[in-house]
């Protein structure tokens, strides 16, 4: 099947806010659980991540959200690379690749000079996926979330 004519990549607007908790609260309760951080930032993606200079975007596939990624800022130059997530039901049609490529090109536009990321190790295809595009690990610092056990980061020249 080609999803690359019937995949399109939108930014965020307040009537899609639902979208963002959905999709990421399906994988977290998947594989980890729910952290209080989560909890605010996505039952508030405007206020948290918008409102401060963050962007978040959606994969419409077939009239239905079935991705999102965020960039939420944490200064002028580096933004984090947060709340991917795609629906299980659509796993498989490189839906993560097509929002990671929106991601990166509109972080180049925005001059961002670096993109960071927390994950887990055992999220395989993500880790994949974070290399493929050029992510590489970096020292870890506690606390951030409890889930992360990886930190990379992209140069984006």
């Amino acid at each position: 099947m080609n999803t690359q004519n019937t995949v399109e990549i939108i930014p965020f607007s307040p009537d899609l806010k639902d979208h963002i908790k959905t999709l990421n609260i399906e994988w977290l309760t998947k594989y980890f659980r729910v952290e209080d951080k989560d909890e605010l930032v996505l039952s508030n993606p405007q206020q948290e991540i918008i409102d401060k200079g963050g962007m978040i975007f959606y994969a419409k596939y077939n009239n239905e959200i079935i991705g999102t990624a965020s960039l939420m800022k944490v200064d002028d130059t580096t933004f984090e690379l947060s709340k991917m997530a795609v629906s299980d039901k659509a796993q498989g049609l490189g839906i993560g690749n097509k929002l990671l490529v929106h991601c990166i090109a509109v972080a180049k536009e925005s001059k961002v000079k670096k993109l960071l990321l927390y994950s887990n190790r055992r999220l395989l295809p993500a880790i994949h996926l974070y290399k493929k595009f050029g992510f590489y690990e970096i020292p870890l610092e506690d606390g951030v979330y409890d889930r992360a056990d990886i930190k990379m980061e992209k140069i984006i020249l």
